[in-house]
């Protein structure tokens, strides 16, 4: 089965970066839809930005113009490029992918994303 597999999450200070990685094991991933998701402790989960297959992005309102979602098209590698973090962004942080639409589904349908990490762990503190 196909496996995503995240890295790159770790304890940063408020301010700091840090660029989270997703890497599959068989699938082509840049034909369709990939996004990140994130979970705080007691909050329910969250879509944090996606990309479709023709690069088109979206992003939480919470993230933008700090959160930079791209990928590799050669390597098959997904990336997040999180900037000037905030201890609100601590959260466990999912890679996802819907290997049925090449379009993105909204953030509310994480039921549609069918492929998931195991996620990478995120801690901002002050």
């Amino acid at each position: 089965a196909e496996k995503l597999v995240e890295s790159g999450g770790d304890s940063v200070e408020v301010g700091g970066s840090l660029t989270l990685s997703c890497s599959a094991s068989r699938y082509t991933a840049t034909k369709y839809c990939r996004g990140w998701f994130r979970k705080a402790p007691g909050k329910e989960s969250g879509g944090v930005a996606t990309i479709n297959h023709n690069g088109t992005t979206r992003y939480a309102d919470s993230v933008k113009d700090r959160f930079t979602i791209t990928k590799d098209r050669v390597k098959d590698i997904l990336y997040l490029q999180m900037n000037s973090l905030k201890p609100e962004d601590t959260a466990m942080y999912y890679c996802a992918a819907d290997s049925w639409e090449r379009v993105c589904p909204p953030f509310l349908m994480t039921h549609e994303y069918d492929i998931w990490g195991q996620g990478t762990q995120v801690t901002v503190s002050s």
